[in-house]
């Protein structure tokens, strides 16, 4: 703070004197303010300014937010930091270097795309810069490459019906299971029973997986791959309250009548018959079940859905 407090008055008193670049007491206050600006930042740089953690794979993330930075930081100061732990990561052998970068430090990403960063991927308050130092082509993994869509076909055993919506928003209005995108962390039997109450108001438990739908280039995904699965579910409650901001339509259609009806899509006819027959010679013989298992992570668990073998 002194320095800045004499940097400050020795320019209000050379200001009356020197007025081009070339004055030699404006060159001792540039000088001044470019050593206070270095002091400044070395309080924070030491060896372990830009520490971060290393992983399995031989990479280091850097989280900014915890890095100690000052809240005023330069691009130029940062890229000096920069410079300096990247030629230090190199000597240690380390592959990659991933920077968290929050919004409100976005010029250490203008500084860093100088030594060869580029986006990864970005996700509300912050962004995910790469930079590959490994033999070759990098081998960095990608971001968000798919999305997940689910659907929910809640079938009531006793009537032989299935509960159907038409979208507001669709030029063709079609038969189709209620559904939507899974959230972060959603398995998808809860998605489908959380998207099915959402738009009609019943509420179901999840039974099985029924199938699985791929497409690439995905126009309403931003050009990502999706991936759209449908699920069985069963009936809690019967009574239907549908969105009217997603919905136009919702009913409990007959299965049979869903098989044929030119007013479907062609996924949703198909899962009709898949349930019909499910309906008729037993759901044991469409039905892909989940089990939880634990994985090799300790404390976690994922689930696995396949056929049941018979037991003997």
């Amino acid at each position: 703070m002194a320095s800045c407090a004499f940097v400050s008055k020795l320019s209000q008193v050379t200001g009356r004197f020197c007025s081009k670049a070339s004055c030699p007491t404006r060159t001792t206050v540039r000088a001044l303010t470019c050593t206070a600006t270095r002091a400044q930042l070395h309080k924070v740089e030491g060896t372990s300014a830009l520490a971060g953690k290393v992983d399995r794979f031989g990479g280091v993330t850097v989280n900014l937010a915890d890095a100690g930075l000052p809240a005023d930081i330069s691009e130029g100061a940062f890229s000096r930091l920069l410079q300096d732990c990247l030629v230090q990561w190199k000597a240690e052998g380390k592959v990659a270097v991933w920077l968290r970068v929050p919004i409100s430090l976005s010029r250490c990403a203008a500084a860093a795309s100088t030594h060869g960063f580029t986006f990864h991927h970005a996700k509300h308050d912050h962004a995910v810069l790469a930079l590959w130092m490994g033999r070759g082509e990098s081998r960095l993994p990608g971001f968000a490459t798919h999305q997940v869509g689910v659907a929910g076909a809640v079938v009531d055993e006793s009537t032989g019906k299935v509960l159907v919506v038409q979208d507001r928003n669709k030029t063709k209005n079609a038969w189709k299971f209620p559904g939507g995108l899974s959230d972060p962390g959603e398995n998808i039997g809860a998605t489908a029973v959380r998207e099915v109450f959402e738009e009609t108001g019943v509420r179901s438990e999840f039974r099985s997986l029924l199938s699985i739908r791929q497409q690439h280039n995905h126009p309403g995904a931003f050009g990502i791959s999706d991936m759209y699965i449908i699920c069985r579910l069963s009936p809690l409650t019967y009574d239907i309250n549908f969105c009217t901001q997603e919905c136009l339509r919702c009913e409990w259609l007959d299965l049979a009548r869903l098989t044929t009806t030119k007013d479907t899509t062609p996924i949703t006819s198909r899962i009709a018959k898949l349930l019909l027959h499910g309906l008729e010679q037993g759901f044991d013989k469409i039905d892909l079940t989940m089990e939880e298992l634990p994985a090799v992570y300790s404390g976690m668990f994922y689930q696995l859905y396949h056929r049941q073998l018979l037991k003997s």
